[in-house]
């Protein structure tokens, strides 16, 4: 076999172009392309160079004939008359991978059995041994298609599917294959970074195969050498003097290329089953000493410190068809595209997302976009020069044209008055905390019975329920004068400050419900970056008052076992998970509140790996409970009586069950954080028989909360008594 062979190169959609261009670079002469394949001409070294070194195609595909035909009989007919004597020995087992179908062959079952009954007897009219049917690694793969009456028939040379390399026996929840991965490198030009001596980071790895191919392809290593079976070693055309010398020579490379310093390859993955996945095949692969895996959350994302030049960031994060929600996802994308603006400036970054949109909200302009296939799945590879001038703010309305306001009447100067002089009193607090969402007013004149909230640059007036004794009419004058005197200190239009109304109504309604409005606001506390909706729901999503303890658990985190019961949109969470909990739980009965958690979560790049969220009564998940914990909130509302719970919760008369449940879930050093905002609240007296309990609830009280004449809620730190058992 000197004469050059005719081949098919198959692909995954998309790939032809750099399939081509491999091709050629490996030997190849190029005659075509079609979708998912390239027809390239190759000496005998060639083609196994093909097999052994091609890393973007799946099969190297020996046409044997091809000739016109829709009907069982004239399968039959065309495959019966090759030569199969003289491509395979006798006795050989044989598997056949048939395609397509027609009025007469209505299924790939019934062809696969035409063509293998037509193989069988032609070695049965020779008086040889029939070939044996195998399942699975046969001697010869014989491929059949079946498309617009025209019959295809090829030996597959590589066996199975080349993207299989053989290190990889283990694969996370929806799998990159390798070949798929390699184009996206081959792409992003990460051969090109490599050899300016940048590294790679891949911030969200699953089981390592954007890993392991960019290193193998860095260090110039074969994908083939690890591979067992070949379809072409039992083919008659094999010459196996030549793929032993090909083979060698790229075993030679490969031990050349471990005794050599490389940039160094890392990947950062919060599920810790998942990264032992990455390890193990890693390790198979040989590639331990360069490529190196830890787990890590994305809100914990950096460069290297030793690493002096820009290097690679890609990844394949999930987008919507898999693994979650879009309406959460998207602050993943948001907090990836934060990471890379704040500490990746020079670098150049790749992300390949079934779901173009959300990488749109990354906050970079993509420099390039590539249309490639996931599966089946339509995606993108969008790459970014991570550099100012690509940076994309989100657009601003336009500063409204305020109308020259009416001047204030005497009561809303007064209320006025009171605004200013509040925010005079915090200012320096403010400031030297860092805070941005705090009360400004909460009913300090007992005629103006409202909240009023800053959330950032936002405002949120929340009015309580006026006296019996004033009339309506009074109570809306005076809401009005709130109205003005906010829009006057605040210097914003009245339309967009944030109204909750509460009217004296019959039955059970509280606040005046207007159409949903969807308006959502991102706010910082410490470390946290928090959604808050002020108009769609009685509560923003963020409870002011208990900042203080929030901030705690942040401090007393590290290393800590959280767990946070009726968590609401799970606040205190996130501040765990940023102040490096070992892992979190949030329990709660709203799945509204649950989704909204799960948003922040995402929002500050903490992952449901290790940050998980539960739906269900809290009291009935805490009787249910096995785990321990070293860390737990435990705030519940004053009185719930969901449809979704079996009996009414008080927490008065409930209190103390609650704790007792949730102590027993308390490490022995531990510590369990109580809070409850249910006016005059007793704590039950027995319970400092058996417990340590520290009264919080002045330091727990921030300078926005201090001056109210009743406390807006009672906090104990309580922990298991010295020597009793947890």
């Amino acid at each position: 076999m000197s004469q050059m062979q005719s081949l098919i190169l198959s692909c995954p959609k998309g790939l032809e172009g750099l399939l081509g261009d491999e091709a050629e670079r490996l030997g190849a002469v190029k005659r075509g392309e079609t979708v998912g394949a390239v027809t390239v001409d190759a000496a005998p070294e060639t083609l196994y160079r093909l097999c052994l070194w091609s890393r973007l195609a799946n099969r190297v595909l020996l046409p044997l004939a091809e000739f016109p035909g829709d009907s069982a009989q004239q399968l039959y007919d065309g495959l019966h008359a090759i030569d199969w004597p003289a491509h395979m020995r006798e006795g050989s087992s044989l598997l056949v991978d048939f395609a397509g179908r027609s009025r007469e062959i209505r299924n790939s079952h019934f062809g696969a059995l035409r063509c293998k009954d037509a193989i069988v007897d032609r070695f049965v009219e020779a008086g040889q041994e029939r070939p044996n049917i195998a399942k699975s690694q046969p001697d010869i793969r014989v491929h059949v298609r079946l498309r617009k009456g025209k019959i295809l028939v090829a030996i597959d040379l590589s066996g199975d599917s080349l993207h299989r390399r053989g290190y990889r026996q283990s694969g996370a929840l929806a799998p990159l294959k390798e070949n798929l991965a390699a184009a996206l490198l081959l792409r992003a030009d990460w051969p090109g970074v490599a050899s300016r001596g940048g590294g790679l980071i891949d911030p969200m790895c699953g089981s390592g195969t954007l890993l392991i191919e960019a290193a193998m392809m860095a260090m110039n290593i074969a994908p083939g050498l690890q591979r067992k079976h070949w379809g072409f070693a039992a083919w008659s055309g094999h010459q196996q003097a030549l793929w032993r010398q090909l083979h060698d020579e790229a075993m030679d490379l490969q031990r050349q290329a471990h005794r050599r310093n490389w940039p160094q390859i890392w990947g950062y993955d919060a599920n810790g089953k998942v990264i032992a996945q990455a390890q193990d095949n890693i390790r198979r692969a040989g590639l331990a000493q360069f490529v190196k895996v830890a787990r890590g959350e994305l809100s914990e994302l950096s460069p290297p410190g030793n690493e002096d030049l820009p290097g690679l960031l890609i990844c394949n994060p999930p987008y919507g068809e898999r693994l979650g929600e879009e309406a959460e996802l998207l602050h993943l994308y948001r907090r990836l595209g934060q990471s890379l603006r704040e500490d990746f400036q020079g670098w150049q970054a790749g992300v390949f997302t079934g779901n173009p949109d959300l990488g749109k909200r990354m906050g970079i302009r993509a420099c390039k976009q590539y249309q490639l296939f996931n599966g089946t799945i339509p995606s993108k590879l969008l790459l970014f020069e991570v550099e100012q001038r690509y940076f994309v703010t989100e657009r601003q309305p336009e500063q409204q044209q305020a109308a020259i306001a009416p001047a204030l009447s005497a009561g809303a100067q007064m209320f006025a008055n009171r605004l200013r002089k509040n925010l005079k009193r915090l200012d320096k607090w403010r400031r030297r905390n860092e805070i941005s969402c705090f009360r400004v007013y909460d009913a300090d004149m007992p005629e103006y019975a409202v909240a009023v909230d800053c959330y950032g640059d936002a405002v949120h007036v929340s009015e309580y329920a006026a006296p019996s004794s004033v009339n309506d009419d009074d109570a809306r004058r005076r809401l009005g004068e709130v109205m003005q005197a906010c829009a006057d200190v605040f210097s914003l239009p009245v339309t967009d400050i944030a109204l909750k109304e509460r009217r004296r109504q019959r039955g059970k309604s509280q606040y005046e419900r207007q159409a949903p409005q969807g308006k959502v606001l991102e706010v910082r506390e410490g470390q946290a970056t928090v959604l808050v909706n002020l108009y769609d729901y009685l509560d923003t999503g963020l409870f002011l008052d208990h900042r203080p303890v929030r901030l705690d658990i942040a401090e007393r985190a590290r290393g800590k076992r959280f767990l946070n019961l009726f968590c609401y949109t799970a606040v205190a969470s996130v501040h765990a998970g940023l102040g490096g909990a070992r892992h979190t739980t949030s329990v709660d009965m709203s799945h509204t509140y649950l989704k909204w958690a799960r948003q922040n979560l995402s929002l500050n790049g903490l992952s449901e790996a290790r940050h998980r969220t539960e739906q269900g009564d809290a009291r009935q998940w805490l009787a249910d409970c096995e785990e321990e914990f070293d860390l737990i909130l435990l705030d519940p509302p004053t009185f719930s009586n969901s449809k979704r719970m079996d009996d009414v919760l008080d927490t008065q008369r409930d209190h103390a069950e609650l704790i007792a449940q949730a102590m027993r879930c308390l490490a022995k050093d531990g510590l369990l954080i109580f809070s409850t905002n249910k006016r005059d609240f007793i704590l039950d007296e027995a319970l400092a028989e058996r417990l340590e309990i520290a009264d919080r609830c002045t330091w727990s009280l921030d300078e926005d909360f201090k001056r109210r004449s009743k406390p807006i809620h009672y906090c104990w730190y309580i922990t298991h008594r010295r020597g009793a058992s947890a």
